[in-house]
Parts: structure tokens; sequence; C-alpha cells
């Protein structure tokens, strides 16, 4: 029988993801799946929502892995319109949905994003997209300075610390993009 991808049902380019155990002090459960399905899961390549409308079939998927990696994605692109549909419709049981929901982010935390709708991280690098006057620095950074290892302000979704020429500056996240 042909290895598929147990998203989408496709055979070329295939790849295994470990989905995480499915409950503590156990290994890790595989699932096969394409390698561009893979890159988008972990952050390798930009996550393209019509990549994902095979969840539409996978959601009744037998394998609970399956199942959980549908409901994660899902929830990641709410945003859409459609997946919300799909998750009115998905059904798992308690630790399936335990466990689907132990990584997805806190609904409730601060989330810094550039200018182009890129989450930043603590320790990122970004860049200018504006000349910004530097109150009390006495000097404008120009745009295209990158910016190092960035710190986010807990309490302030739109605000970023960096190094600018020595100085430790406050940055609107409205200014930045991720490098």
């Amino acid at each position: 029988m042909e290895a598929t991808c147990q998203l989408s049902g496709a055979t070329d380019s295939l790849t295994t993801y470990a989905v995480g155990p499915d409950a503590p002090g156990r290994a890790a459960v595989d699932i096969t799946l394409t390698q561009t399905l893979h890159d988008q899961l972990t952050g390798d390549a930009e996550v393209n929502p019509n990549d994902w409308r095979c969840l539409n079939d996978a959601i009744w998927s037998e394998s609970d892995a399956v199942k959980v990696v549908s409901y994660r994605m899902l929830h990641q692109l709410k945003e859409e319109g459609w997946p919300n549909d799909l998750l009115d419709m998905m059904y798992l049981e308690d630790d399936v949905l335990k466990w689907a929901k132990e990584d997805l982010p806190d609904e409730n935390a601060v989330v810094h994003q550039d200018a182009n709708g890129h989450v930043l991280s603590a320790g990122d690098t970004v860049v200018l997209i504006k000349d910004l006057k530097v109150k009390g620095g006495g000097f404008t950074a120009k745009r295209g300075t990158a910016v190092r290892n960035i710190r986010l302000v807990p309490d302030n979704a739109g605000q970023i610390e960096g190094r600018v020429e020595t100085q430790q500056i406050v940055i609107l996240t409205e200014y930045v993009k991720r490098k």
C-alpha cells in the first residue's frame, strides 16, 4: 500500500510530523504529511490557508493525532471564516480535546505583531520600515536599520524594546518588520 498524507491524501513529497505525546510520560505520536504542510506547521514556511482546506476530510479521521493537528490548525486559521464551521462540526473525546488544546496559545495573551502581521518573539531581529526620531536620544533611527535581539513589552502588544546606536529605545511594532 502506498503511503499518503494523513491530512490531504497526497502521495508526493511525504515526511513525518511529531504531534507530541497523547499523555504525560508517553512517546510522541507521528503522522505522515506532505512537505508543504509540514513546513507550514513547523514555521519553516508561511501558512497558506488554502493548503489546509483538506481539513474538511481530515477532521473525520480515525487517528487521534490527525484530529489533534486538524483542531490546532483550524484554531490558527479561525480568522479565515471557513475553519469555524469545521470546528463546530468536529467532535473530540475529552482526552483528545485536552491533548489538542495543550499547544494552543492563550487567547488572552499579548501577541506582538510586526507591520505585516507576523508574530514577533523575544530575541527576534526586526528592520525599521520608517525613519524614527528618537525622543531624548538626539538622533533619528533610519529606515532599514536592523534591531537585533528585541524584547517584548509584556503589557503592550504595540511596543517592543531594542538597541539602536547603543541606545535602548521603545519602538512601535507598526514601524518594524520581522527579518
